[in-house]
């Protein structure tokens, strides 16, 4: 079995675990057989002291066919 990583930033409005969601569902449309995510980062911007947007960098791990 071969694996290989890729890194990602997966985005939303309404949380982290909607943007890892997100980064799941955007490699997906190009990778095959997604095996696991790690999230590396998260942060958030603000604007007018409330938060505007979630952000994840993740590593997205996935078997490679041969």
């Amino acid at each position: 079995m071969l694996v290989k990583v890729v890194e990602v930033i997966g985005v939303s409005e309404k949380g982290f675990t909607e943007a890892t969601q997100n980064a799941v569902a955007e490699a997906s449309k190009t990778l095959k057989n997604i095996k696991s995510i790690y999230i590396k980062h998260m942060n958030a911007n603000v604007e007018n002291n409330e938060i505007v947007s979630y952000a994840v960098n993740a590593k997205i791990s996935f078997e490679i066919e041969r």
